[in-house]
């Protein structure tokens, strides 16, 4: 499941990144992930189970000899696969829980793999999304988190999902980055040496 932006919607999103780090000494990184796992076990687990159980009602109320039972076996098998491997059948077959685990963990490591926890002042921010998950999340490095209320994160998650929810990904986006910047600005206005430690533009993955 891929979301497309525009030349002109990364060039918003960088702008809004920019003009916020302007007003602070602190980090912003927005990334955005197709997908943060494929997900492959899921069909072959359920075309598994259903092959398992094919033989139980044909051993009990049929006379096939066990060549037909193991031949119908591998029909069921390769059925079930077939018709769950597409993305959007295979993603409705993994819990919710299983998901949402998934995702968080990919955010943490983008938030690794994009320097966010060497910044000078401990100050960055990750603001992630996993379309396929459906899952947004905010991680903000020690000295942020540690001064924003409690549920300022969460409630500004819940605005940017409701954006892309609404097909506005690129306005939710950029108000999301207004607001973190606010929350940077309030706490870590800009110093005489500020230095921009990390890329202003969206990061878009398009796979694991």
């Amino acid at each position: 499941m891929r979301l497309t932006f525009s030349e002109t919607d990364e060039h918003r999103i960088a702008e809004a990144i920019t003009n916020a780090e302007r007003k602070t000494s602190g980090e912003i990184v927005a990334v955005v992930s197709s997908e943060s796992s494929t997900y492959l076990y899921a069909p072959f687990l359920w075309a598994s189970v259903a092959a398992l159980l094919t033989p139980w009602p044909l051993i009990l109320w049929t006379w096939w000899p066990a060549s037909w039972v193991y031949l119908a076996q591998v029909a069921v098998f390769a059925a079930v696969l077939l018709l769950t491997l597409p993305r959007p059948i295979r993603y409705r077959l993994v819990p919710a829980r299983v998901k949402r685990a998934r995702a968080h963990r990919r955010a943490m490591e983008q938030f690794v793999a994009q320097n966010l926890h060497t910044t000078a002042g401990r100050t960055g921010v990750l603001i992630f999304v996993s379309v396929a998950e459906r899952h947004a999340e905010i991680i903000a490095d020690t000295a942020i988190d540690g001064r924003v209320p409690k549920g300022t994160w969460k409630s500004i998650v819940a605005r940017l999902t409701g954006a892309f929810g609404n097909g506005q990904p690129v306005e939710g986006f950029v108000t999301a980055i207004d607001e973190v910047g606010a929350h940077l600005a309030t706490h870590f206005p800009p110093g005489s040496c500020d230095v921009n430690e990390l890329p202003d533009h969206l990061i878009v993955l398009d796979g694991v």
